[in-house]
């Protein structure tokens, strides 16, 4: 490569993430990704520097920005994900480069904390493992820029639409945790909706606190608009609930009667509470005749048995809490029965779980959705939603965490099928 390029990327010095966030907070939220695109064109040289966006349902990216193409941002084009190299960054979450006579093209993972963003991608007349792990750091960087915008914006949320949203998915969406993923020292949650052709109320959440992670999944009788209504009623109780402080059986009490009391006549729904002590893996649980989960310890996979109490919304009722003791290396796999039904048979779930066992969590969640997705021909009959633990256990109270890729697997420089 011309030195006369190499000395481009030297002479503007190290970049670091404090001078991607100082870039991006000139900006208004709805520009900062632009500005980060021109910053990093600017220091390193680079012909075009691109943002994709992950769309909702993980089948597209969405270019929200190009340096070269389309710098304010003003076309975004929907690029496919499947098969992709951005597909092969995201899963590994491992960067990737190719060199051509033109110059070195990079892709990086957008990820913070475990949940992918999307992906940056840069070409450069010269990226030796220095220059990529600047890269890398200003796409870790850039994630957090990502998610503080996304709070004043409705730009990203528009851009992972690929495809019209009726009022009831509106409204579902809305229940969801903000990221799909979430990775600690001692657990990795990951989780994932596919909607029925008539929405069908299912939810997931979860959040942690500073001694506990919580975990729910719901799934609201009906469809459409009705169910959506119930599934708010059930999500706002939970979390008012577990807001409160109250302990698990409270608030599997107080959803339940959220529904009786301002669900309508027929208001009903099946749900599984979890709670973790993160000190301990000592696991409190909570299920409103809800499908068990499946549980992959030391290499098999098993369904937890678990007593069915009351659905939330028949009567006034005293949920049970039963325990379990979480050992390191444990998978727990909470599903709706939309990844059960007739239709969606043709996915072995316990036999995807085993042979995904040595994936990240957020890669069992994308192949257990396609999978049933695949089998319903892309016509679901009701909800499909997977949430999924990893329990790594109490040896660690800090992540380690890579600056350009959310897994303890990756590295600066580890691309083994790297061609540069």
């Amino acid at each position: 490569m011309d030195s006369e390029w190499s000395e481009v990327a030297v002479d503007e010095g190290v970049l670091g993430p404090g001078d991607v966030l100082a870039a991006a907070e000139t900006a208004p939220p709805v520009e900062s990704v632009e500005v980060v695109a021109r910053d990093l064109a600017k220091r390193l040289g680079a012909f075009d520097v691109s943002f994709l966006l992950v769309d909702l349902v993980e089948e597209h990216l969405v270019r929200l920005t190009s340096t070269a193409q389309d710098p304010d941002g003003s076309a975004p084009e929907a690029v496919d994900l499947p098969g992709s190299v951005y597909e092969r960054v995201l899963r590994t979450q491992r960067p990737w480069r190719e060199q051509d006579d033109s110059g070195v093209r990079a892709v990086l993972p957008v990820t913070n904390r475990g949940d992918c963003v999307g992906v940056l991608e840069v070409t450069v007349p010269f990226c030796d493992d220095e220059v990529l792990a600047q890269l890398g750091q200003a796409a870790h960087a850039l994630a957090y820029v990502i998610v503080t915008d996304r709070r004043f914006t409705d730009r990203y949320h528009t851009g992972r639409r690929t495809t019209p949203m009726s009022l009831a998915a509106e409204i579902q969406h809305q229940l969801l945790p903000s990221a799909a993923c979430c990775e600690a020292a001692q657990f990795t949650v990951a989780g994932a909706l596919v909607p029925a052709d008539d929405i069908g109320g299912d939810t997931y959440d979860y959040t942690l606190d500073r001694n506990t992670l919580h975990l729910s999944i719901t799934d609201a009788a009906g469809h459409d608009v009705a169910s959506a209504l119930t599934a708010t009623l059930l999500v706002g109780a939970l979390r008012g609930a577990r807001r409160a402080a109250r302990d698990l059986a409270e608030q599997a009490g107080h959803a339940n009667q959220a529904l009786l009391d301002h669900g309508g006549e027929v208001s009903l729904a099946t749900g599984l509470l979890l709670r973790v002590d993160l000190h301990t893996g000592a696991a409190e649980l909570v299920n409103a005749g809800h499908p068990p989960p499946l549980l992959l310890r030391d290499g098999v996979v098993a369904e937890l048995e678990l007593e069915a109490d009351l659905l939330f919304g028949v009567r006034p009722y005293r949920y049970r809490v039963q325990r379990l003791d979480l050992r390191p290396g444990d998978r727990l796999v909470l599903l709706t029965d939309g990844m059960l039904e007739r239709d969606a048979a043709g996915a072995d779930l316990p036999a995807l779980i085993h042979q995904t066992a040595g994936l990240h969590t957020r890669e069992l969640v994308r192949a257990a959705t396609r999978a049933v997705t695949h089998a319903c021909n892309g016509h679901l009959q009701d909800d499909a939603t997977v949430l999924c633990l990893d329990w790594h256990g109490t040896a660690r109270t800090e992540r380690q965490a890579d600056y350009g890729a959310d897994t303890d697997t990756a590295s600066p420089a580890a691309t083994s099928d790297d061609p540069v």
